[in-house]
C-alpha cells in the first residue's frame, strides 16, 4: 500500500518549526560568538597583566638579591667596599711599636716546680736551665657575708641617734634586712649601664662570676635607688656641659611605655649627658644648654637646634651624604654635576684644614680659612641649572652662617660623629629592651648612663668611683 503524502497544513507546521529551530540556533551561535570575543579580550588583558606582574616580581627579586646580606645585615654594601688592591694589609703598619702583655706590678705568690730527674725514665739530667712565667689567674669568687650590728639610742639633746658603718646602703631591717654592699651595687650599675647588659643577663653575670643572687625586679629597684644617689653627679655633668667651649648634640627615637619619646645626647670630650624627653622641640635644647650658653653647638640641620642663640656649626658629614644622593640621582639621568663636585671638594677641604691646623702656622691657617669662606660665598652666589643642584644650594644657604664654624673654634669638630658615637650604645640597648617602661625607669636610665659614660671618658674606675655614693656613712 503506497505511503500517504502529508497535507499542506502539516507541511507548513513542519517548516515553521524548522525556521524556529534555525532562529534559536542562530541566536545561540551569536551569543556564543559574543562570549568568545569577550573571553578572548579578557584573556589578552590577563596575559598583559601577568607579563607586567612577572616583570615587577623579577625586578623586586633582583633588588632583594642586591640588598640581601644574610651573614652580616649591617655590613657595607658591595658597591661601597674598597677593591682588593686598595685595601690595607691586616694588622698594624710596618715598624709599629711592639706590644705584649705587661708584667703585673706585684707578684702575689711564687711556685717552684723542681725537675729532679727525667719524668719519663727517671734518669739523671744535665744542663738544667730555669724558665720563668707570670700567670694572672682569677681565684674562685664568693660573696663575703657580713653580719653588721648597729645601735640606736636617744640623746637628750639630739633625740634619736644611731651608729653607722660604710658598708651600709640602707637602714631597713627584719624581712628587708639582707642587702647588697656598696661595691656589689656599683658592679651591678656598671654591668647594666656601662656594659649595656639587659636586666636578666646582669643578674646571671652577678650570680655566675660573683655568687650574688638577684632577681630582675630587685635589680630594677636597685638601679632606681642608685640613680637617686648619683643625683649630684648628674647635676655636675649638666653644669659642665653648659660651661663647655663646644657641645655635640644628637637625638634618636625612644620608648617610655609608648612610642613618640626621644633620647637626646649632649656630649663633649670629657662628659656625656643623656636626656629622655617626650618631644623633639627646641625646648629641650634651651632647657639643657640654658639661655646664656656661650659655647659652640655642633649638630645636624634639625630646626630644633636653631632656636638657641649661640655659635653653631652644622655637621659636614650630613651635607656630604645629601650631596652624594643628589649626585647619584643626576648620574642616573646621565648628568655630571661640576657644581656639586666643587662643593664636595670644598667641604672635604674644610675637614682636612681642621685636621692640619696644629701643623700650620696661625697665618697659614687664617689664609686657608679665608680662602674657604670665599669659596662658600662664590658657590652660594651661583645659579646652577639642575633641580638637585638648586636643592643642595638652598640647603647650604639656610646654614650659611654655620657652615664653617669649626674653623673658628678648636674645641669643635667638622662632623657630629662624637654625638653619634655616644648614641650608638644607647641604640643597641633600645634594640634589646625597647627603651623604658615607666617615667621612673627613664629617669634612672638617663642618670646612670650619663654618669657611667662620663666616668669612662675620664679614664677612672667606674665601680670604685660609685662606691662612696652608695654608702650611707662616709668612707
Amino acid at each position: 500500500m503506497p505511503a500517504r503524502k502529508p497535507t499542506d497544513e502539516a507541511l507548513v507546521q513542519r517548516i515553521g518549526q524548522l525556521e524556529a529551530d534555525v532562529r534559536v540556533r542562530d541566536e545561540r551561535i551569536a551569543a556564543l560568538t559574543a562570549e568568545n570575543e569577550q573571553l578572548r579580550r579578557e584573556n589578552t588583558e590577563l596575559k598583559d597583566r601577568l607579563a607586567r606582574l612577572e616583570a615587577t616580581v623579577q625586578a623586586l627579586e633582583e633588588k632583594l638579591q642586591e640588598s640581601k646580606r644574610q651573614a652580616g645585615p649591617f655590613r657595607r654594601r658591595e658597591t661601597l667596599k674598597k677593591p682588593a688592591e686598595k685595601k690595607k694589609r691586616p694588622g698594624r703598619r710596618k715598624g709599629h711599636k711592639a706590644a705584649w702583655r705587661p708584667r703585673p706590678p706585684e707578684i702575689d705568690r711564687e711556685i717552684n716546680v723542681p725537675l729532679c730527674g727525667c719524668p719519663n725514665c727517671k734518669g739523671e739530667l744535665t744542663g738544667l736551665r730555669k724558665r720563668e712565667q707570670i700567670i694572672e689567674e682569677i681565684p674562685p669568687v664568693r660573696p663575703e657575708s657580713i653580719k653588721l650590728t648597729t645601735w640606736t639610742a636617744t640623746c637628750p639633746n639630739c633625740g634619736e641617734v644611731e651608729s653607722n658603718h660604710p658598708l651600709q646602703t640602707s637602714r631597713a631591717v627584719g624581712a628587708a634586712g639582707t642587702h647588697l654592699g656598696p661595691r656589689a651595687q656599683a658592679l651591678a650599675v656598671v654591668l647594666a649601664h656601662q656594659m649595656g647588659l639587659p636586666m636578666r643577663r646582669t643578674c646571671e653575670i652577678l650570680e655566675t662570676l660573683c655568687g650574688l643572687k638577684l632577681t630582675p625586679g630587685g635589680l630594677a629597684q636597685l638601679l632606681k635607688r642608685a640613680a637617686g644617689r648619683v643625683g649630684s653627679l648628674y647635676a655636675d655633668i649638666l653644669h659642665r656641659v653648659r660651661e663647655s667651649d663646644a657641645v655635640f648634640a644628637d637625638e634618636t627615637s625612644w620608648y617610655v611605655g609608648e612610642p613618640k619619646w626621644w633620647l637626646w645626647v649632649f656630649t663633649t670630650d670629657e662628659v656625656t649627658l643623656y636626656r629622655v624627653e617626650p618631644g623633639r622641640s627646641s625646648d629641650v635644647v634651651l632647657d639643657t644648654l640654658g639661655e646664656d650658653f656661650g659655647g659652640m653647638l655642633v649638630s645636624d640641620c634639625l630646626a630644633s637646634y636653631n632656636a638657641i642663640n649661640c655659635r653653631k656649626h652644622k655637621c659636614i658629614a650630613h651635607h656630604l651624604r645629601v650631596l652624594a644622593e643628589h649626585v647619584q640621582t643626576l648620574e642616573k639621568r646621565g648628568i655630571h654635576s661640576d657644581y656639586l663636585m666643587l662643593w664636595k671638594t670644598l667641604l672635604r677641604d674644610v675637614i682636612t684644614t681642621y685636621d692640619d691646623r696644629q701643623r700650620m702656622s696661625a697665618e697659614e691657617y687664617g689664609l686657608k680659612s679665608l680662602q674657604l669662606f670665599r669659596g662658600v660665598t662664590n658657590l652660594l652666589d651661583r645659579s646652577p641649572p639642575e633641580p638637585e643642584e638648586v636643592a643642595f644650594r638652598n640647603r647650604l644657604a639656610k646654614q650659611r652662617d654655620h657652615l664653617l664654624g669649626c674653623l673658628g673654634e678648636p674645641a669643635a669638630e667638622p662632623t657630629n660623629n662624637r654625638a653619634e658615637r655616644d648614641l650608638r650604645p644607647a641604640v643597641i640597648s633600645r634594640k634589646l629592651s625597647c627603651g623604658n617602661r615607666t617615667i621612673a625607669g627613664k629617669q634612672a636610665w638617663e642618670r646612670l648612663r650619663s654618669v657611667t659614660e662620663t666616668l669612662r671618658k675620664q679614664g677612672v674606675a667606674v665601680a670604685d668611683s660609685l662606691v662612696p655614693y652608695f654608702s650611707l656613712a662616709p668612707q
